[in-house]
Order: C-alpha cells, then structure tokens, then sequence
C-alpha cells in the first residue's frame, strides 16, 4: 500500500487538536511505529491522555547521511521521531541537539536468503553480497560483530555490503537476484518470506540478546526529540508516554486493532502475514522503561565497540544527556 492511501487513512482519524498541545510526529511509512501511531489516533488516545499527535508519514530514503525523519527533527519540522540509539550517538557527538525520551523496541531486521541459497547462518555469509540500507545500519554493525565474535571474520571484508539506500530497494535487490541476501527489516520480512521463495535465516533480535549478555529486553530504537521540545513541553513529552503506554495495551491484549491496521496500512492484507507481523511487533515493543534498561543499553553499545570499533559503529561513546528519563 503507497504512502498516499495509508496517509489517507491516517487522515481521516485526525480530528481537530481542541486547543491541546500538538506534537508533531513523522515517520517511515514501512516502519513498524506507524501501526502504534494510527491505533493511537484511532482510539483518540493522544486526546484522552491530553495531547494532539500530529502525524505524518515521509519516505524512508536518506537524505545526505541521515534518515529523513531524522533530517525533519534535526530541521525543526518535527517532535517525535524513532530512531535506533546507535544512530542517536552518532547524531548527537556531531553536535545534534536531539534526545532519546523513551523507548520503542528490538527493532531490528533478519537476514533473508532465497530458500534455495547455500546461506544457512552468519558463517556462510564470506563471498557472498549482501543489501544492507547503508554500512552504518544497525543490523549490518551487528552482523559485524556476531561475525568477529563468534567466526573470526568481519563481514565488511569476507562479504560485500551493498547499499540500498532504502527499505523498499532492499526488497527489490533480492526478489530480482541482485545479491545473495539482504537485511531487510522486520515487519517487511513476512511480506518477503510468505509471498515468494525466501527464507528468514536469521532474526537479528537473537544477535542482540547474544551481544548484550542479559535477558532483559533491550530497546534498540528510541523515540526522539530535541532538546528545545522536551525543555518546554515536558509535560506533553509524559502525555505521549501515558498515550503510548495505553496504547500497547492495547494492541499487545486485543487483535481487533490489527485487523483495522492490515486493512488500513499493510501492503498484503492477508491474515497469515498480518499474524506475523501482529506476533512480531509483539515480541519486540518495550512498553517502559528505568536506569536498568539504559545501563543495559549502554552495555550493549560496549560489547559491540569492543567487537568492532568506530569504524562499524561511527561514533566511540554515547555522549552525555542523551538519554533522558521522563522524571
């Protein structure tokens, strides 16, 4: 489904923000946050929790080395963005004024191969090329560092990354037999694996349970803002978390909001794909957090530099203030 339909869609919940503080919010319209975000606005949730989200969907290519919904809160054109916190660090140690205010989730991606392939785990990846949406993506920093951990190889040297610059390249590259297998994201893999003859060969979720040394549920992406938006609308900041927080609920006890989400927003509104995607997103989504989670966090983001370095990661540390607990 194109952007224009599930902007649509999306529109028609929105309503008029009765004098209640917007918050501005844009995001990938083949990122897993947009089913959370519709589902919000349809059950007028932002409203009763004292908020007006303002949504919108923009394209999920870069625009320079950023993602665009990056590049719109780094230009003042949005609130509420997600992103991976790796990214964040990265961001932030060149000088953006961004925070990370509460988590989403393990959204990472999986490795996906033709059934047919000779592609059976990370050790089968040396000769082979690889669609990654850029070097510096989060799933491809992780193939890195399971790959030097556990084979004694770096996949950017025994295989050839291969940028696609997009999500919905990645899908194109490997439906037309342009690389041996791709980092597709999450919710796009059910799309790829039960529409034709792929296989998922890996979850990166396991990679970072693996990487992190705990079983404690780490988030990967954050929901951001700036600094100048949490400084004076804290409290709408804290309206979001309630909104989101019910919201979850939501759709973790309920499949009812799925099916409208299938129908509404999934490109393939067939059942065993929206089931997929329905458990997946389950088992992903962080409902809260505290200073436990972000130590794991900051842990984790360790074992990886140790593994692999700036040169894999781009940045040597996660700077200071960027994650801020809605206190």
């Amino acid at each position: 489904m194109g952007i224009e339909d599930q902007q649509a869609a999306i529109d028609a919940e929105h309503g008029d923000p009765e004098g209640l503080p917007v918050m501005r919010a844009r995001f990938e319209h083949n990122g897993s946050p947009r089913y959370m975000l519709y589902t919000m606005k349809r059950l007028g949730l932002d409203h009763e929790h004292g908020f007006h989200l303002d949504f919108e969907l923009v394209s999920d290519e870069l625009e320079g080395e950023v993602e665009t919904v990056e590049a719109k809160l780094q230009d003042g054109e949005a609130d509420l963005i997600d992103i991976d916190y790796i990214s964040t660090a990265r961001e932030r140690a060149e000088g953006a004024p961004i925070v990370a205010f509460y988590p989403y989730g393990r959204t990472v991606g999986g490795l996906v191969a033709h059934e047919d392939s000779d592609i059976d785990s990370l050790a089968d990846l040396q000769g082979k090329d690889v669609g990654v949406v850029r070097r510096l993506d989060k799933n491809w920093i992780l193939v890195r560092a399971a790959t030097r951990e556990q084979y004694g190889f770096d996949a950017d040297e025994a295989a050839t990354p291969i940028e696609a610059g997009s999500k919905v390249e990645l899908t194109r590259m490997i439906r037309e037999g342009e690389v041996d297998a791709v980092l597709q994201f999450w919710p796009i893999v059910p799309e790829i694996t039960e529409t034709g003859p792929y296989e998922e060969v890996l979850p990166m979720a396991e990679l970072v349970q693996d990487l992190s040394g705990t079983d404690n549920k780490l988030p990967i992406s954050t929901f951001l803002t700036s600094e100048e938006y949490l400084d004076h609308h804290r409290e709408t900041a804290r309206a979001f978390a309630s909104a989101y927080r019910a919201t979850v609920d939501r759709l973790v006890e309920d499949d009812e909001p799925w099916e409208v989400v299938g129908e509404k927003l999934m490109t393939h509104d067939d059942p065993e794909i929206v089931r997929a995607v329905r458990d997946g997103w389950r088992d992903m989504v962080v409902r809260d957090w505290d200073e436990e989670t972000i130590d794991g966090m900051e842990e984790l983001f360790d074992s990886l530099y140790a593994i692999g370095g700036t040169d894999a990661l781009g940045v040597d540390h996660i700077p200071d203030g960027m994650f801020r607990l809605l206190e």
